[in-house]
């Protein structure tokens, strides 16, 4: 299994807006999200930043033997006290889940931006949770902090790339 990261350039865009219907399809378990009148999803608010807004938005296509497996999307927060980078979105197809895939994915992304990083969920999203504790567990070594949201009550993590071991490239 050959696994990739490529960030998506403009010309490229509409591979990520594809895989957001899937994306956005597993979060109607979670949402109460509907398709229009011709099937789709409607369309990810801000998707568009990632291509337009300078150099602080990140849209990274996960790859599995060259065929997309799903993306991430990262920002580089300025001035925030949350943290210097956020995983805005993150999702790999079902077909390669529990593969590795997203561990691997996750991992790269740490060590491709140093520094600290906030990564949040939808409350009801158990298995997005289990996920994460694991993932970024291992690669801080269990060192990070689990916080809610006082308003939805949603999870997120916080921790630093700077003290945890690099992942094998």
């Amino acid at each position: 299994m050959e696994l990739g990261l490529e960030l998506v350039p403009a010309e490229r865009k509409q591979i990520i807006s594809r895989l957001m219907q899937f994306y956005l399809y597993d979060f109607t378990r979670y949402l109460d999200l509907d398709v229009d009148r011709d099937g789709a999803f409607p369309a990810y608010p801000g998707l568009e930043a990632y291509w337009n807004s300078g150099h602080n938005k990140y849209p990274y296509l996960i790859t599995c033997d060259n065929r997309p497996a799903g993306f991430a999307l990262v920002d580089r927060l300025l001035r925030s006290s949350e943290g210097q980078y956020y995983m805005t979105e993150f999702f790999v197809m079902q077909k390669y889940r529990r593969s590795g895939v997203g561990k691997w994915a996750a991992h790269r992304l740490f060590d491709m931006f140093p520094g600290d990083w906030k990564v949040s969920q939808i409350r009801a999203n158990e298995p997005a949770r289990s996920f994460w504790h694991r993932v970024i567990g291992e690669y801080t070594k269990g060192s990070f902090k689990e916080k809610f949201n006082p308003q939805q009550g949603n999870p997120s993590q916080y921790f630093s790339t700077l003290n945890a071991g690099k992942v094998n490239k």
